[in-house]
C-alpha cells in the first residue's frame, strides 16, 4: 500500500491504472446497465409496484423527506427506501471537484441540490443557509441526514438553526452531543460517567505523557489514535511499548502530538472487532444491527438479532441512550472489542467501546427491503401517540425495535474486483504469492457476486452504480493526478479518499 512517503510517479502509476481498469471495464458495466432497464420495463419492479399502491391510497399523506449524503450507500439506501415507502425524497450532497455524488441520479429522488462544502476559511455558515433555503423551498418535513466524518459537528450547527427557524425535524443529534460523541476522548469520559464499562483510556497532549503511561503500566500494551480526523494515521495500530526502548521512543516522536492536537493511549485489546448502527428517536432505540467489523470495513453481514453478542450490544446502546436521556434524536454508532477473561464459572465476554460514530452507518444497507418497517420508526418523530393513514405511531412508550429480517451479505463489486482479483494478480506475477492464493480470492470474488448483493446496486434503479465506477472514482482519480493529491486507500461505499 502506497502512503506519504512513496514516490509521486507510484501514486501517479496508480491512479491511471485506476482509471484505466474502469476504462475496460466500461462495456460490461454499461450492458448491465441497459439490460436492467430492459428487464424493469417488461417486469414491474416491487419497489415500483409498492409504491404505486401505496400512493393510490386516498388516506396516505406522502411526506417530504430530505436525505442528505445521497453519494453514500448509507444515504442512497434510505432515499430509496422512503421512496418505495410512497414518499417525495429530496437528495443533496457536497460534490468537491465538481465531481457528481452518483447518488443524484437514483430514480428515487424526486430532486438533487448541490451543497456547499464547509471550509476552514468560510466554515458552516454558507452550507447552513443552504441547507436552510433548501428545507424551505421545498416544505421538508423530515431532515435526515447521512453526514460523512468530516461535517458531523457542522451538521449538528444546521440541525439547531433547521428546527429553530422552519417546522422541519432532524434525525441529526445537536451540537454538544455530536461533539462529544464524535471526539474519542470526550465520548470515553461520557461513557465512564454514565457508569458504563470502557477500556484503559489516556488522553495525552505531550510525548512526555505518553512516556509517563507506558513506564507506570508495564504490563499492558496500548494503541494510539488521534482525536481528530487524521487520515495519514488512521491506519496505525502500532502496538506500544515496543520490544525496545529505543524503539518506543523513536515510534511515538513521530507522532504529531500537541495540545491543539491531542491523541488518546487505549488499552490494546486481543479480540473481535463488531460494529452496530441505531436509530434513537426521543432517547428510544428504534432500529438496531450489529455486524462484524474491520478497520476499513468493506463486507456486511448481520449478528442474528437473537444472538448473545447481538443482545448484549443492543443493551450497552439502550443503557446508553436511556441514562443520557430523551433529549437524543440521531444515527448512533458503537465500535466494541470484545475480550474473553476466563472465570471460575468459565469464559466471559466482555463489550469494550473504544468508538462512536454520532452518523448513519453504512451497516444500514442491511435493512434493505424493509421499507414499511424502516420508514414507520423515522416518521415516529413526526408524531405523538397517533395513527393516521400513513399506518404510523409514534407512541415514544413503544419500545418495539426494528431489527433486519434475512438480511443478505453485502459487498462492493468495485472494491472486490480491485482487492481480489487484479492486485493479487499483480503481486502473482512479481512471485510475492502463490497462484493457490489468488485462486481463493478469484473464488471468494465469484461467491460475492452469486450470493451477496453489490451496496449500491438496485436492478430497479442502476444508474448510480453505474455512475460510481465510471464517473464518480474516475475523475477523483484524475483529481488526484491533476493535483498531485496522494491517498493511501479508498472507501468505495462511504466514498471516502484516505489521504496521506
Amino acid at each position: 500500500m502506497l502512503d506519504g512517503t512513496s514516490p509521486w510517479r507510484l501514486h501517479l502509476l496508480k491512479n491511471a491504472a485506476l482509471i484505466l481498469t474502469s476504462i475496460f471495464f466500461l462495456p460490461v458495466s454499461t450492458f448491465v446497465l441497459v439490460s436492467s432497464y430492459v428487464l424493469s420495463f417488461f417486469i414491474a419492479n416491487h419497489a415500483s409496484r409498492k409504491r404505486r399502491h401505496i400512493r393510490s391510497s386516498s388516506t396516505f399523506e406522502p411526506q417530504a423527506i430530505l436525505i442528505t449524503g445521497v453519494g453514500m450507500t448509507k444515504g442512497l439506501v434510505l432515499a430509496r427506501l422512503f421512496y418505495e415507502a410512497g414518499h417525495d425524497v429530496i437528495g443533496a450532497d457536497f460534490e468537491p471537484d465538481g465531481v457528481p455524488a452518483c447518488g443524484r441520479y437514483s430514480k428515487s429522488l424526486h430532486r438533487f441540490y448541490r451543497l456547499p462544502k464547509p471550509t476552514a476559511d468560510d466554515g458552516a455558515v454558507p452550507y447552513i443557509n443552504a441547507l436552510l433555503r433548501l428545507v424551505k423551498r421545498e416544505k421538508v418535513d423530515l431532515w435526515v441526514s447521512c453526514s460523512g466524518v468530516a461535517s458531523a459537528v457542522e451538521d449538528g450547527q444546521a440541525k439547531e438553526v433547521v428546527e429553530r427557524r422552519s417546522s422541519c425535524r432532524a434525525i441529526q443529534f445537536d451540537v454538544a452531543t455530536t461533539s462529544m460523541l464524535h471526539e474519542k476522548d470526550t465520548f470515553i469520559q461520557e461513557t465512564q460517567r454514565l457508569g458504563l464499562h470502557v477500556p484503559e483510556t489516556h488522553h495525552v497532549t505531550s510525548r512526555d505523557a505518553v512516556h509517563k503511561v507506558l513506564h507506570q503500566t508495564k504490563r499492558r500494551s496500548y494503541i494510539m489514535k488521534s482525536v481528530g480526523v487524521d487520515d495519514a494515521v488512521r491506519g496505525n495500530m502500532t502496538l506500544l511499548p515496543r520490544r525496545t526502548v529505543s524503539q518506543t521512543y523513536d515510534h511515538v516522536s513521530q507522532l504529531p502530538i500537541s495540545s491543539k492536537n491531542p491523541w488518546v493511549l487505549q488499552q490494546f485489546i486481543k479480540g473481535k472487532e463488531y460494529c452496530t448502527h441505531s436509530l434513537i428517536i426521543e432517547g428510544n432505540v428504534k432500529m438496531f444491527v450489529a455486524c462484524p467489523s474491520a478497520e476499513l470495513l468493506m463486507h456486511y453481514e448481520a449478528l442474528p438479532p437473537d444472538s448473545a453478542l447481538s443482545r448484549a450490544m443492543l443493551a450497552f446502546t439502550t443503557e446508553f441512550v436511556e441514562r443520557r436521556g430523551k433529549e437524543m434524536n440521531g444515527h448512533l454508532s458503537f465500535d466494541f472489542l470484545v475480550d474473553e477473561n476466563v472465570t471460575e464459572k468459565g469464559a466471559e465476554l466482555v463489550l469494550n467501546p473504544i468508538e462512536c460514530n454520532p452518523r448513519a452507518h453504512t451497516a444500514v444497507a442491511l435493512f434493505s427491503g424493509q421499507a414499511s418497517d424502516v420508514t414507520k420508526a423515522y416518521l415516529s418523530l413526526l408524531r405523538s401517540g397517533t395513527v393516521n393513514g400513513n399506518g404510523y405511531a409514534s407512541d415514544m412508550a413503544d419500545k418495539q425495535v426494528v431489527f433486519p429480517e434475512e438480511p443478505g451479505k453485502y459487498y462492493w463489486i468495485g472494491h472486490d474486483l480491485i482487492t481480489l482479483i487484479l492486485l493479487p494478480l499483480l503481486h502473482l506475477l512479481m512471485g510475492r504469492i502463490r497462484l493457490v492464493e489468488w485462486m481463493q480470492g478469484c473464488a471468494d470474488f465469484i461467491n460475492h457476486v452469486v450470493f451477496w448483493k453489490d451496496g449500491t446496486f438496485e436492478i430497479w434503479d442502476p444508474l448510480p452504480w453505474w455512475c460510481l465506477y465510471h464517473i464518480y472514482w474516475p475523475r477523483h482519480f484524475l483529481a488526484s493526478i491533476l493535483q498531485r493529491r496522494r491517498w493511501s486507500r479508498i472507501n468505495v461505499g462511504t466514498t471516502k479518499m484516505f489521504g496521506c
